[in-house]
């Protein structure tokens, strides 16, 4: 098994514990109790120039822990203060040592869009999504068949949320897009191996049709980084290792905005 199919494993058992505590059919009204959303992440990608998804995360499976002390509320208010487009929000618990409380006091804290990022297997995970105050979920091409995805979009759709497709090659790429992915996101690391190629986004981009949003993710970490992504037409960088490592937040952003020059 590849981490990507391990991590597809425990979300679904995380799943079934979760529903022992809240039922599906309570979660589900639970979600359509609260009011439509308004689709903000993708309204917010869709400005003019590049965007940034400033992701919260404390750990991943390749780097073990990023961020020893995690003060999560601050960092996220730190993004929304140094003008963050979105935040990204981890809450898969094993390996990221992410948790459904810190997308609950995020998303209530801040007004900038929050995306939940997680390893979506079960339509049970986009209600919830709503209910801890998420205004995106991502669905990734690799653990879900297109059908699979197509329904879940519906649900999203259905609920005001916004669904980031995550794909890591050309079949992917067109997987996202004929079940009319609005936000295709290209992720650079190779989920088998770990490695990371910012050129999988350049290389993919062509193949995303106009008028459909494209997210580079991971590996970015230079302002050269994201001039280059912009240049091909990116329409946003979501980046979370070089922020929550840098002494500056703030000024690490500035940095790869291009800010200072």
């Amino acid at each position: 098994m590849t981490i990507l199919d391990k991590l597809a494993e425990h979300a679904r058992e995380r799943v079934e514990a979760a529903k022992l505590a809240v039922p599906a059919d309570e979660m589900k009204e639970r979600a359509l109790a609260l009011p439509k959303g308004g689709f903000e992440f993708e309204k917010t990608l869709a400005k003019q120039g590049l965007s940034f998804i400033c992701e919260c995360k404390k750990a991943s499976p390749s780097k073990g822990i990023i961020a020893e002390d995690f003060p999560y509320l601050d960092i996220a208010k730190q993004y929304e203060a140094a003008g963050a487009d979105c935040i990204s929000v981890l809450t898969e618990p094993k390996w990221f040592l992410g948790s459904s409380d810190y997308l609950r006091e995020i998303a209530a804290a801040v007004k900038t869009p929050c995306l939940r990022k997680d390893f979506t297997v079960d339509e049970y995970m986009i209600y919830e999504a709503k209910v801890l105050g998420a205004k995106a979920v991502l669905l990734i091409c690799s653990i879900l068949p297109a059908e699979q995805i197509e329904r879940y979009i519906a649900i999203c759709d259905e609920l005001g949320l916004s669904a980031l497709v995550e794909a890591h090659d050309e079949s992917e790429v067109r997987t996202a897009v004929s079940v009319g992915a609005r936000i295709i996101g290209v992720n650079n690391r190779n989920l088998a191996d770990f490695t990371v190629n910012t050129d999988n986004s350049r290389r993919l981009r062509e193949l995303v049709p106009e008028g459909v949003l494209f997210v580079s993710e991971s590996g970015v970490s230079s302002r050269e980084d994201t001039a280059r992504l912009e240049a091909v037409g990116a329409n946003a960088v979501l980046i979370g290792e070089a922020l929550m490592r840098a002494p500056d937040i703030a000024a690490k952003l500035r940095e790869l905005r291009g800010d200072n020059v």
